[in-house]
Order: C-alpha cells, then structure tokens, then sequence
C-alpha cells in the first residue's frame, strides 16, 4: 500500500513523540527497517532538525531496542538476578519473536550460552515443535487466503495485526521449509503453466471413499529434520483399506522418489488396469517421466486443485498422524535410526493401529476381510 507524504510524516512524529514502533507498524501493516527509512527522510521536518540523519536513526534503533526488552522483561516470570537455568528456560520460550542478542540483553545471559542451550534442547522442545506446527498451518492458510501473493515482511506484519508475537526471519524460515513462494517476477511463467495444467483433472473430488482394493491410490511427500539433514518422506495409501502400500525416503524430493515408491507399490499389489493415482500438483508428480510411467501402466492419474490441500485430506491427515505420533515424539541420532523407526511404524499402523475410519479395524483386517468375501 502506498502512504501519502503527510502520512508517513504524521507516523514519524507519532514515534518521536513516544508511541512503540510495533504499535504504528502493527496499524499501517508496515515492517521496521521501513520505519526507520521514513525516519530518515522525515526525521528533520518532524521537529528533529538538531540531529543528522544518521545521529536519528541510532537514536531510533536504541529506542526500538530499548521497547523490545521492556516487553521481555514484562513477558518473563523471572529477573536478571534468577539463576541462570531460570533465565535460559524463559528465554527459550520466545526465541524467534525477538532477536537473540536482545533476549541476552534483557535476561543478562551470554549469547553463546544461549545458543548452546536452543542447539541442545531444540529437537526435545515438545512446546517449540507444537508452536512451529502451528504457525506452519497459520502461515501457509494465510499466504493461500491472500491468492500466493504475500512473502515472508508483509504475512509477519498481518500476522502482528493479529496480535502474533513474530519475527520476519522466522516466518520466512516456515515459508522455506514449505515451499511457499509468492508469485511475482514469475507471474508470467506461473500462467503458462496454469494453463497447461488445465489438462490435469480432479477425478476423486475428496470422495475418499472406494468399493475395492486397489480402485484409488493417494499419495504425498513430507519433509523431516535430522540434525543438518532433511529426509522426505513419500508414501502410497490404498484409499479402500487406509493401507500404506508402499513408502520411501530420500535425501531428495525428486522425480525418482515418486517413481521408486510407485513401482514398489505397483510390484507388490499388482492393481488391475484403470486403477486412479491420486496426488497434488507437485513438480515430481506432474513430471514428465511419473506421467508417462503411469501411462505405461494404464493409470489414470487425479490432482487436487491448486491451493486446496483438503483435496488430498487423506494424505494429510497421515502425515500429521505419523508426525505426532512418531516424529515429533522421539530424538532420533541419526537418518538410519530414524528410517528404522519409520519401517516399524508402518507395519503398526497396517497391522495394529485401530482406524477411526474403518470402525476401528486395521487396514489389514478390511483388506484381508474384502478378499475372504470376495471368494
């Protein structure tokens, strides 16, 4: 939105006159470096006519800093004189609200002691991967609610409105890890590719319902951490039974995943020609290579519609089960130790784990069931 110049010099004397810079940049939905840069082409006629540009702007960012530490110390149920574990602890719930060397500031504790803890406790933190989760659904419903067209500055300013306690960095950091990039400079690309994804039909239209084994496949990819790695995870579900037919993991999210796990599947099952793949548009299902495979295999593949993740529900709401009930519950010291896991959580949730969806039976039980009637 553009600000007309009275505007923008009514907002710089608003700030000199006291009032916080996350108040006036919360209404006008503007970020703080772009307070600052009005600051110094307004600073003089805003009644700072005694200061250089650079003189104000320091003022400016100690003020801005000095705001930031008085809502530390208000958010915190302890002092500077607590004992250091006390101090770390409080800290550690906002990290990524603020910035660190201001949370050190705030509490008296050395950055490197900081650090140490975030790095030593971050992967046990079930409150940090439950608040991460949850901006993770915010972030992505807003930057779908605004049409694709918002990066990381201005969701952080809606999301300040909406009284979110957030930093730039760390929406940006979400918005990384789940790909989600505003449509700007490749506006004209994204069109020629709409159009061609005209041709891509929704077949399933979020009837998760099947009357057979092996009648519709759903499938999704998901990204994991371990240490400095990140493991996707794709996997294939018989939409009759709720089975995982077939998953694997890759420290890529490629073509040759997608494939790998559809031929392990198709080898294992055997499905019966016009059998439906279902999935989202995502480059390695809509590659030319998964296509023609599919084609050579007389499927017929079915893709959500862009922006609608309840078109793949199904997929989804595995991905969140694994993740809370596995994922999110255990360390895991390494790639090898976690993919372990994952094999032994696959062949629970085939055969153990009672499925709302299925009366609680297993999705074992239904598939061996329909095939015992079948006789």
């Amino acid at each position: 939105m553009r600000y007309t110049e009275e505007i923008k010099k009514q907002t710089v004397n608003r700030y000199h006159n006291g009032e916080p810079y996350t108040t006036l940049c919360g209404e006008l939905g503007i970020s703080r470096s772009t307070l600052h840069r009005w600051s110094k082409s307004y600073g003089a006629t805003a009644g700072n006519a005694g200061y250089s540009a650079r003189e104000l702007n320091n003022i400016l960012h100690r003020l801005g800093r000095q705001d930031q530490i008085i809502e530390i110390l208000k958010t915190v149920e302890c002092t500077v004189h607590a004992p250091l574990k006390e101090r770390l602890v409080a800290l550690e719930g906002l990290y990524g609200q603020y910035e660190v060397h201001v949370l050190c500031d705030a509490l008296d504790v050395d950055r490197g002691t900081f650090y140490n803890h975030i790095k030593r406790n971050k992967r046990d933190n079930a409150w940090y991967a439950k608040r991460r989760e949850e901006y993770r659904e915010i972030i992505q419903e807003t930057f779908h609610e605004y049409h694709e067209t918002l990066g990381a500055e201005k969701i952080t300013a809606l999301l300040r409105q909406q009284g979110h306690q957030v930093s730039e960095k760390y929406v940006s950091s979400i918005m990384h890890e789940c790909g989600l990039i505003c449509i700007r400079t490749t506006a004209k690309a994204d069109y020629i590719k709409s159009l061609e994804s005209s041709q891509k039909k929704n077949i399933v239209q979020q009837r998760f319902q099947a009357t057979h084994p092996n009648e519709t496949w759903v499938s999704d990819v998901t990204v994991f951490k371990i240490n400095k790695s990140y493991i996707y995870i794709c996997m294939i579900m018989d939409l009759y039974s709720r089975k995982i037919v077939s998953y694997r993991t890759s420290l890529k999210n490629s073509t040759q995943l997608i494939t790998a796990t559809f031929r392990d599947a198709y080898e294992k099952q055997q499905p019966d020609p016009g059998l439906v793949f279902h999935s989202d548009r995502g480059a390695q299902y809509t590659s030319h290579t998964f296509r023609k495979l599919l084609l050579k295999y007389q499927v017929k593949q079915s893709f959500s519609n862009p922006a609608t993740p309840h078109d793949n529900a199904v997929a989804e709401a595995f991905f969140a089960t694994l993740k809370r009930e596995l994922l999110y519950r255990y360390h895991f010291r390494s790639v090898k130790e976690m993919t372990h896991q994952l094999g032994q959580y696959i062949d629970f949730y085939n055969t153990k784990r009672p499925h709302k969806a299925l009366n609680h039976k297993t999705p074992c039980d239904v598939e061996t069931t329909y095939y015992r009637l079948s006789k």
